[in-house]
């Protein structure tokens, strides 16, 4: 194995790592959540620094890499796409901060009412699958896996967005006293929302790495 090809490898494992790392954060956004576990989310906050500090680190290897090997074809299609969604990531994981904080802030537990009315928790459950499907479709090239995400976000985290509105509304009609916590939980949609976003971004630079094909703004 060649030097360039070490120093590939070893750019591919850091995205992994990172991957792990947020997926970690997210999941425990989500049992800080359920647990009323400040500790946790304090955790959760915490470990924001490393999840930051690996962005910076995969940036600077690709770009010593570009500086180095001059890449072509697919192992340049490697680094642009490790770059953007190195991008994604760290905003997964600034998501999954803002949530913690938000355990952080709130003065008692979300009630499980709440929590199924708006059908948070079944939001919670699909942003992390996805975002470790997309992790799997990555680390063994699976563009097939890849293009599940599109229809998933839609068919799950876009509607439960969409109906976002009513179901508080409801909420708010029905529990007049718990307002804060319904305006909570509406905001932590909303940054689930944007993990599937962030999380289609990741498949269409994994179809671009592996199959030459640009989705972008179809």
């Amino acid at each position: 194995m060649t030097q360039f090809e070490t120093e590939i490898g070893d750019v591919k494992a850091e995205v992994i790592n990172m991957w792990k790392l947020v997926l970690s954060q997210l999941d425990k956004a989500k049992n800080s959540l359920l647990t009323y576990n400040k500790d946790l989310a304090h955790e959760v906050i915490a470990r924001e620094k490393r999840v930051n500090a690996l962005e910076l680190k995969i940036d600077r290897d690709c770009e010593n890499i570009f500086a180095l090997y001059c890449p072509v074809a697919i192992d340049l299609r490697f680094l642009l796409a490790v770059l953007k969604i190195n991008n994604n990531l760290e905003r997964i994981g600034d998501i999954a901060d803002g949530i913690a904080r938000y355990i952080v802030d709130t003065n008692e537990k979300f009630s499980a009412e709440a929590l199924e009315m708006t059908e948070l928790i079944k939001m919670f459950d699909e942003s992390i699958s996805i975002l470790s499907d997309s992790e799997a479709a990555f680390e063994f090239e699976n563009t097939l896996l890849a293009r599940t995400i599109f229809s998933r976000d839609e068919e799950v985290l876009d509607e439960i967005n969409r109906n976002a509105d009513d179901n508080i509304a409801a909420l708010i009609r029905k529990n007049p006293d718990r307002i804060s916590e319904a305006l909570y939980i509406l905001s932590i949609i909303r940054k689930l929302e944007r993990v599937g976003d962030q999380c289609k971004n990741i498949a269409e630079e994994i179809i671009f790495y592996f199959e030459a094909k640009v989705l972008k703004h179809q």
